[in-house]
């Protein structure tokens, strides 16, 4: 068999009615460059593993096929997809049609001209609902934000194997973000231009929630963002509190004003608010400790055609 150049990885949940058209697709758009395409089952409730077999026992040489125990999450599934390719090149995108294939060709091309470690496509105008399109914009420009990172990023990628051998060999704890791990290895970053469909089948499983736990999640893994505004806010409130006490004191000694229950127990219950608010965090990241040191994995495989 032919080493091939390129590896295509696709994270693969509930997508049976559009694997056919996708690898259909990926296979007329490569014309004779030399790929192979790796789909990860991330413990889909419907066909799609039967389908992924499908393909498989068609295609043996160009599809390896792998199936989760259960659902680890897109980013966790790359992860995996990593560990088995064999292509100089790696391009990770989605199930649902939304990165048409074709549109690989301007990924290899800016490759191409620049030479980058990673090429992201990005998109004008994504084919989204309002919830996801809000939430993918709140993530990338707080990300951007807080981190000084470009925050433009996708899920649909180019990256050199030797940038994802490096995250597959040093990250093996049960929560990756992949887009702020590959600015840790490496600032050779461009982007290009590339369309996005709208959804052909079924719907999107990123949800309000899981947008929204996806977004905390960042926050405290890659981020200490929390701990600073703890930090920020104590001072904040200690220097308003001291103001607020010597009023207080003021008045007291000077129109002998009782200070009243209302004003004490308001005061208590604001200081109270803020600490349990601060041992939260605190415990969030302690949590996160403790799953690192039990050495939880990213992911588990069952099967592996």
């Amino acid at each position: 068999m032919t080493t091939p150049y390129l590896s295509i990885v696709i994270p693969v949940y509930n997508s049976e009615n559009g694997l056919d058209e996708l690898f259909a697709g990926i296979d007329a758009a490569m014309g004779t460059t030399a790929y192979e395409v790796i789909f990860i089952d991330d413990g889909s409730k419907d066909n799609s593993w039967k389908k992924l077999m499908e393909l498989k026992s068609k295609h043996p040489q160009k599809i390896i096929a792998i199936k989760f125990a259960r659902n680890f999450g897109q980013h966790n599934a790359i992860l995996c997809g990593f560990g088995f390719c064999k292509g100089e090149l790696i391009v990770t995108m989605d199930d649902d049609l939304q990165h048409p294939p074709e549109e690989i060709a301007k990924l290899l091309a800016k490759y191409e001209e620049t030479r980058a470690d990673v090429v992201y496509g990005t998109y004008n105008s994504k084919q989204h609902g309002i919830v996801q399109n809000a939430g993918s914009y709140f993530v990338k420009k707080t990300s951007k934000y807080f981190e000084n990172k470009m925050g433009e990023g996708s899920s649909f990628r180019l990256i050199k194997k030797e940038i994802a051998q490096k995250i597959k060999e040093n990250h093996q704890h049960n929560f990756l973000f992949i887009d702020e791990v590959i600015q840790w290895y490496t600032g050779n970053i461009t982007f290009t231009y590339v369309n996005h469909n709208p959804r052909k089948y079924g719907k999107s499983s990123y949800s309000f929630f899981k947008l929204t736990n996806l977004y905390f999640n960042i926050l405290v893994n890659y981020s200490a963002l929390p701990l600073k505004l703890m930090t920020y806010s104590g001072l904040l409130f200690s220097i308003i509190t001291f103001f607020v006490g010597l009023r207080f004191i003021y008045k007291k000694i000077v129109h002998n004003v009782p200070l009243g229950y209302t004003s004490t127990i308001v005061s208590i219950l604001f200081t109270a608010s803020i600490i349990l608010l601060c041992l939260g965090i605190i415990g969030q990241y302690i949590y996160k400790l403790y799953q690192f040191q039990h050495h939880k994995p990213p992911y588990s495989i069952q099967t592996v055609l």
